[in-house]
Parts: C-alpha cells; sequence; structure tokens
C-alpha cells in the first residue's frame, strides 16, 4: 500500500490463503511475509500472526469486508469483525485508509479497465481507537456494532474521494 510504503514502513497484508498456492504469487507472498487466511474455516491463527506482528511494531493491513466489492456503486460492503478483534486484543487503534479509482481496475469479474493514467486515490482518516471498550470483546453485537462504526467511517470516506474524482475517468471501459 502506497501510503504505508510512503511512511517508510512494510506492511503485512492478510490475504486469503489460495493465493499462497499460485505457482510464484504464493512464494512472493511467502517470502513477503504476509498472512494466510483460510477463509470461512474460524482458524484464529492469522489474528495471533498479526498481533504478534503488531506488537514488534509492524503493520498489519487488512480489508474488513475479507474480499473484493461486489457492491454495484463500489461502496465497502459489510465487514467482519476481525480487525476489531485485532484492535481489541492489541490495543492497537485502526487507521481507516479508503481509495478510489482502482475499482475500475481491480474487479471480482469481469472486464477491468488499464488504461494509462488512471488516478488512484487514497485517504487515511483519524485512528479509531476502541480500547475503551476492550472488555467487549467477547459481545458478538459490542463487535458488530464496532464494525458497523469503522465501515460507515470508511464508506464516507469513499464517498468524499468518488465526489471529487475526475469525471473524465469516471467510466470503466
Amino acid at each position: 500500500m502506497f501510503a504505508v510504503h510512503e511512511a517508510g514502513r512494510r506492511a503485512r497484508f492478510l490475504a486469503k490463503n489460495d493465493l499462497f498456492e499460485v505457482p510464484v504469487v504464493g512464494r512472493a507472498l511467502k517470502g513477503a511475509g504476509q498472512i494466510p487466511v483460510s477463509r470461512g474455516s474460524g482458524d484464529q491463527t492469522p489474528l495471533v500472526e498479526a498481533r504478534e506482528a503488531l506488537e514488534r511494531g509492524e503493520v498489519v493491513v487488512i480489508y474488513p469486508e475479507g474480499t473484493v466489492t461486489d457492491d454495484p456503486d463500489s461502496m465497502p460492503m459489510k465487514g467482519k469483525t476481525g480487525v476489531i478483534r485485532l484492535s481489541l486484543d492489541s490495543g492497537v487503534p485502526i487507521t481507516p485508509i479508503a481509495s478510489w479509482g482502482s475499482q475500475a481496475v481491480w474487479q471480482k469479474s469481469g472486464r477491468g479497465s488499464v488504461k494509462f493514467g488512471r488516478p488512484v486515490w487514497v485517504r487515511a482518516g483519524p485512528a479509531i481507537d476502541f480500547s475503551a471498550r476492550a472488555d467487549e470483546k467477547a459481545d458478538r453485537e459490542a463487535l458488530r456494532e464496532m464494525t458497523a462504526e469503522l465501515m460507515s467511517a470508511l464508506t464516507g470516506m469513499v464517498k468524499d474521494l468518488r465526489s471529487r474524482y475526475p469525471k473524465r475517468w469516471t467510466e470503466v471501459g
């Protein structure tokens, strides 16, 4: 992620474990220390690895939806609670980062657009600190509520970027 790189840091991403089995890609992910996630399995190992990375002062990047958006307007979808649980367990606030422009290129299905010069805008919001609610980490409803708060912040940031994005790039083609 560009913002993390510009801050002189190296990001560790949580990525679906299928990617780690793709020749060359998997080797690169492993070599870069990325964290595999077996989606839908309930395996907590990725969150343990992410917490350990945070304890070492590393940057961990999590896409709270756990996938590329399939929303027709490219808005953030419903988030999963893992990022909140990680924040509560580690005491590390969440820095929400939103982007706009890449959805035309990186799509779940269909043909993307690779027009040269397409801008991708990135915005980091203020840190969201849920540490005062650490005693609620076993409360599923509270976790969903905090996740909704995070997703609302991200959606607001995406809407702002989208509203200012150059009109000439709004067509996917």
